[in-house]
């Protein structure tokens, strides 16, 4: 069998050649041709400004068909690409292009507005993710220049044009690396997960294995691309089956989402739980307390009738056409999964991390098991690291083609993840029963899930929290899916200062709002509580986060 994960990009093209491929929602279609044409043109402008296979290429933007292009156009070519969340703030996609060694950096042109080339000076030029035109150079020959003549050269290298026969992309091997991804923008905090070609090729088969969609079929891509999940499931898979995508290429708002599924009626539905939670309050739950409404769901026959509407209507929301909701990327409210489970809704939960390309572990929703993220997928083993993993809680561990290489130049990180025998530890609690379903019970790292799947490092913000005036030390803990700041005020330097207790709370007030100016929009603050005493501490002078974390839950 052959294992190249490109070798899907390129069959794919070729057999789907005059087909659809991408469109900007309510904008521009490219089909698989036009991509096709669109990568020989940015290989045209790699080869002549000198570009390596294993160069690193950044890309910054939000969802859209270039973004796409861009995407496969760098791992076709045999470059690594660098992909960083949108709403990371100036000086993190500055720290993350840096550390990664960068060559050449996409960005979608209101980012790079708010961007500054002085402070990337290892990127050879940076591309507009608007035309593909040259916004930055820095080489000793005009790379505009090569830009401008870009259409001239392909037409010298393909005089009677470019057919599907002619198609040859870069022959990747299982161990090469393909991505580095990061989780975090901050200097101290980030670690760029290296994904080797092998993790995108398995989880590629895995979705194939276990979604039956064809060429032609819509999907709508509303996850962020640069994270693993939304990456791998709303537009690598279904770029290698044929499929149409759609980018919503704004800020998917719950409004725009659900104007373009019933629109475009995708064959699957990816979603956070965010996403779902929303849609249950606003098309359930209100309906469900109204008094009349509560008295004939007691009535066995009538509640039947009536949650099967509702199952109608839900299915309506998105599309009438999906062959199965997929949920994923943070814990789903359990009493939402309830309802849904109830209705017989066609919904299922999985479970992975960007280490592992993202999946571990999924079940069809025909078989799955309520609050539980599914079975382990093809290519990979899970283990609990416990005595009794059925019945003791222990930490998840993993290991198999998915696994990532490790940390981007970060050694010690990488190892405090493996161990000898090469099991991931993935930081996460629970226990598989006899027929192999995973329950996950909690998290032993600090890192918080955001309601979009990002990963939060309460560290980095308390970093910040920490320098500000009048603060001695803080605390970010997760409160009803908001960041709560916990703090413990420097009173001695506020008595000095001459302020009462209100003027203190004032002033950490004011440093909230100007905090959340430069931390990521999933990162925000949204309300400040003062401790009156020290946070408690264990013997390494470390904060018992645990004890805190629980009285806010």
């Amino acid at each position: 069998m052959d294992k190249s994960f490109i070798k899907f990009f390129e069959d794919s093209v070729k057999q789907n050649w005059d087909l659809p491929a991408f469109t900007d929602y309510q904008g521009t279609t490219l089909t698989y041709a036009d991509v096709a044409r669109k990568i020989e043109k940015i290989h045209i402008i790699f080869e002549k400004t000198g570009i390596q296979k294993g160069d690193k290429i950044a890309l910054i933007g939000k969802n859209s068909s270039t973004w796409a292009v861009a995407f496969i156009a760098t791992v076709s070519y045999g470059a690594v690409l660098v992909p960083i969340l949108h709403d990371f703030k100036p000086d993190n996609v500055h720290h993350i292009v840096n550390h990664s060694d960068a060559r050449v950096l996409f960005a979608g042109d209101s980012i790079w507005e708010n961007l500054n080339e002085s402070h990337m000076r290892g990127v050879k030029c940076i591309i507009s993710l608007t035309d593909f035109s040259i916004l930055h150079e820095n080489t000793p020959f005009s790379v505009k220049e090569i830009r401008n003549k870009v259409k001239e050269l392909f037409e010298e290298k393909y005089p009677n044009g470019l057919t599907p026969q002619m198609i040859s992309y870069h022959k990747d091997q299982p161990e090469e690396l393909a991505l580095i991804n990061y989780t975090s923008g901050t200097s101290g905090f980030s670690k760029g997960v290296m994904l080797p070609y092998r993790s995108l090729w398995s989880n590629m088969v895995f979705a194939k294995g276990v979604i039956p969609l064809k060429p032609g079929d819509n999907m709508v891509s509303i996850l962020p691309l640069a994270h693993a999940y939304g990456a791998a499931f709303e537009f690598l898979f279904q770029f290698t089956v044929g499929c149409h995508i759609h980018f919503l290429t704004r800020t998917p708002s719950p409004k725009i989402i659900l104007d373009a599924f019933a629109e475009i009626r995708p064959r699957v539905v990816l979603a956070v739980p965010l996403i779902i939670e929303k849609i249950y309050r606003k098309s359930v739950l209100d309906a469900l307390k109204r008094p009349s409404l509560r008295i004939l769901l007691k009535v066995p026959i009538i509640d039947r009738r009536i949650l099967n509407k509702i199952k109608q209507k839900l299915t309506k929301v998105f599309g009438d056409n999906f062959i199965e909701v997929i949920i994923g990327g943070a814990a789903l409210n359990p009493e939402v999964e309830l309802f849904l489970r109830n209705i017989g809704f066609r919904y299922t939960v999985g479970y992975g991390m960007t280490e592992c390309g993202p999946i571990i572990t999924y079940d069809s929703w025909k078989t799955n098991r309520l609050h539980s993220p599914g079975k382990v997928v093809v290519n990979m083993e899970i283990k609990i690291d416990s005595p009794d993993p059925e019945n003791v809680v222990g930490e998840i561990l993993v290991k198999g083609a998915n696994v990532m290489l490790g940390y981007y130049k970060n050694e010690e990180a990488t190892k405090q993840v493996f161990d000898a025998d090469g099991w991931l530890h993935t930081g996460d609690l629970g226990v598989i029963d006899k027929d192999g379903y995973l329950y996950i019970k909690g998290r032993s790292k600090n890192m918080i899930l955001g309601a979009s799947g990002q990963n939060i490092y309460p560290e980095e913000i308390e970093a910040r929290i920490n320098n500000l005036s009048f603060v001695q030390e803080s605390l970010v803990v997760e409160q009803n899916k908001k960041l709560i700041a916990l703090i413990f005020p420097d009173f001695d330097a506020a008595d000095k200062a001459g302020y009462s207790n209100e003027d203190l709370e004032r002033v950490i007030e004011t440093n909230r709002v100007e905090i959340n100016k430069v931390l990521p929009s999933f990162c925000q603050i949204t309300k400040v509580k003062l401790y009156p005493e020290e946070f408690e501490k264990t013997p390494k002078k470390s904060i018992k986060r645990f004890l805190y974390q629980l009285s806010q839950n």
